[in-house]
């Protein structure tokens, strides 16, 4: 995987995939989480996108650097250096969760890059958030868990009732060796609630979708509205039985949303 050497010598690992020719799709993670879990994604838009994942800060092959707590700033600073590093002018960004932080940090401070928005399972900054408490407080549990430990305790917040226990843990095969640290993750925890997208997201221009699950219970499916009621012109879907890592619970419906998205935009 190619690495890109950022001013305080963080070294940001990205990959891509796809046809290098074709327009790019900016995939953005969500808290601890690797950029290998687009996994179920990524092979249905690499056949008519480039598609670019990027291990932030704290995760992944990336790991932990200089620099903590990760503010969403400078995760967004990263991603346009990975942008630029793949020869990328404008791309399509997707952010899911913390991801989405990220990807209306970009579309903020530079919206000539980003030629469509999508926004998946995301809040408008922790200030203007709708939180469930019980889910605040297994986060605030996770630093003294083991991955395994924060897995299973976690699976209320992230899956639907209906999902079958063998696509978790398909889940967690990946996750698991890219497991951010206790250290990883408090970085990107703490940098992650000082962001607050809220007053500035009606200056948002390019063209926006909001996708949120039904059942989420990480970020409560109000967050979506509240998103798609702020940004001029943004467009809301809804996917049924499907909580916060609705792309496991649901992966060919949003499988269906998103490519409809971006060939509708490209």
């Amino acid at each position: 995987m190619p690495v890109i050497e950022r001013p305080d010598t963080a070294r940001i690992s990205w990959e891509s995939d796809g046809p290098e020719d074709a327009p790019a799709v900016l995939l953005l993670m969500g808290l601890a989480y690797p950029a290998a879990m687009w996994f179920r994604l990524v092979p249905a838009l690499a056949e008519s996108y480039r598609v670019i994942r990027i291990d932030n800060r704290g995760a992944g092959r990336t790991g932990d650097v200089p620099g903590a707590p990760y503010t969403v700033e400078t995760m967004a600073a990263d991603s346009l250096a990975v942008l630029d590093a793949a020869d990328v002018d404008t791309a399509h960004v997707v952010g899911l969760s913390m991801g989405g932080l990220i990807a209306q940090e970009i579309v903020l401070t530079a919206p000539e890059r980003v030629r469509s928005l999508c926004l998946i399972a995301t809040h408008p900054g922790i200030a203007h958030a709708v939180m469930n408490p019980q889910a605040v407080a297994m986060l605030a549990q996770r630093g003294q868990m083991t991955p395994q430990e924060a897995a299973e305790a976690s699976i209320p917040y992230n899956y639907a009732p209906e999902t079958p226990r063998e696509r978790i843990e398909e889940d967690w095969a990946v996750r698991f060796p890219l497991a951010a640290s206790n250290e990883g993750y408090l970085a990107q925890a703490v940098g992650s609630s000082r962001w607050d997208g809220y007053g500035r997201m009606e200056g948002i221009t390019a063209p926006t979708l909001v996708v949120h699950g039904e059942l989420d219970a990480l970020v409560p499916p109000e967050n979506g509205r509240i998103i798609a009621g702020r940004i001029p012109g943004a467009e809301l879907v809804m996917i049924p039985n499907a909580n916060h890592v609705l792309m496991t619970d649901q992966p060919e419906h949003v499988s269906k949303v998103l490519l409809e998205w971006l060939d509708r935009n490209r």
